[in-house]
């Protein structure tokens, strides 16, 4: 969530932001004029409490002496029902600014370049060069069917659309990868934890997911209760209202799970294969930084997703995302493509996001400086890697003439 007490001295600055994440201007206007009446209320919400204080200990002070009461007597009684009516109109208003502010994405980064969508996102640097063949590459698909690897068939059938069942070597090589990005993970410093795959309303809340994203869901029937969409949700709540000693930050920690998402709004996008699916495994990198050290943290993250993929003899790409590419939490994102012959194209397969203070405040994450005094810690988090779309990568990109896949040379102890 945003800071709500900087609107006032920074409504232009927060404005241009948000409407580079396409937040109409109206938005903001609103919350700011419901601030500013919740302020006016709660202003005179005190007025009355102080006029009832000072007022009762003037009431027992004549009281004391015998005096008349009957007069302040009605007066405080009037005022008392004054003090219900003003407390109920500071609770509908404080309501309504949540909500609104609730509902509004991070301001981005300086660094973010201003941009519509995903042609807009700028390209940093390009890591490995792409395999050349003497032959016409397959895609996944073909490959994993042929290979009896993904088994498209039965997974529609035990669920629907967008499932898959990975069989044999495709599902032992699933296994490998996870593990070996785990291992790897961890020697980058990275303290490996399990969390729950089914997390509540609050956790959901924490990090962004809820209210605005709800649709995108899956929702445990008659629960608050809900399936991640990504192990950021369950890892980065651990320290949910929370104060952590400063000497024990930047807190790094990756996790495996599984990650479920109705991908509402993805009609027709990546139907064939594994790319876009319902269920998926994913890696997660995820730190709690000071303020100040957070930039310095989400390179090192950076970093070990980037090594990760080049461990594995991939070749990919560094983009920063467009303000108008940018997710919900993210204040500043940097996406990694791989690259797949099969599709002779760069695809995603990391997104690793600074969302500075935003989860903090709404997950009330927070850490004693020097001085003793409680700040919200920096929220950062990181795919390292989606594994399917890690093991789409190694079958495009050490396919054989006749159909079979190589493995890479890190990989094979694990296989």
């Amino acid at each position: 969530m945003i800071n709500l007490k900087l609107i006032e001295t920074n409504y232009e600055e927060f404005n241009r932001k948000l409407k580079a994440k396409k937040v109409d201007d109206g938005v903001l206007k609103n919350l700011l004029d419901k601030y500013n009446e919740c302020k006016k209320e709660k202003a005179k919400l005190e007025e009355l409490q102080a006029f009832q204080n000072a007022n009762s200990k003037q009431l027992a002070l004549l009281a004391s002496k015998k005096e008349d009461t009957s007069a302040l007597k009605n007066s405080l009684n009037e005022n008392k029902q004054n003090i219900t009516n003003a407390q109920e109109r500071v609770r509908m208003l404080e309501e309504e600014v949540e909500n609104i502010a609730s509902s509004l994405p991070n301001l981005i980064a300086d660094v973010v370049p201003i941009g519509e969508d995903e042609e807009d996102n700028v390209e940093i640097k390009k890591v490995l060069t792409p395999p050349t063949f003497d032959f016409s590459p397959k895609d996944h698909y073909d490959l994993g069917v042929n290979l009896g690897w993904l088994d498209f068939t039965r997974g529609v059938k035990v669920a629907k659309s967008r499932f898959v069942a990975l069989r044999g070597e495709g599902a032992r090589l699933e296994r490998a990868l996870y593990n070996y990005m785990i291992d790897f993970n961890q020697k980058r410093g990275f303290e490996f934890v399990n969390t729950p795959y089914i997390v509540n309303t609050t956790t959901m809340y924490g990090t962004g997911q809820l209210p605005k994203f709800k649709e995108d869901l899956f929702k445990i029937e008659d629960e608050e209760l809900y399936l991640i969409p990504t192990s950021e949700v369950s890892v980065t709540n651990l320290y949910a209202d929370e104060i952590i000693n400063k000497n024990d930050l930047p807190i790094k920690m990756t996790c495996y799970s599984p990650c479920f998402r109705k991908e509402a709004g993805s009609a027709g996008k990546d139907t064939k294969g594994i790319i876009r699916q319902h269920q998926f495994g994913k890696v997660e990198l995820v730190s709690i930084s000071d303020a100040q050290n957070s930039d310095k943290v989400f390179n090192e993250m950076l970093d070990c997703a980037s090594d990760l993929l080049t461990s594995l003899g991939l070749a990919h790409r560094h983009l920063m995302l467009c303000s108008g590419d940018l997710g919900f939490s993210a204040g500043k994102t940097v996406d990694l493509e791989v690259w797949l012959p099969g599709q002779n194209k760069y695809r995603e397969i990391s997104s690793v996001s600074n969302c500075y203070d935003f989860q903090a405040r709404r997950a009330k994450i927070r850490y004693k400086d020097e001085n003793g005094k409680n700040q919200l810690a920096h929220t950062l988090n990181g795919s390292s890697l989606a594994v399917g779309r890690t093991l789409v990568a190694i079958m495009e990109n050490y396919q054989r003439k006749d159909g079979s896949i190589a493995i890479p040379e890190v990989l094979r102890k694990y296989m």
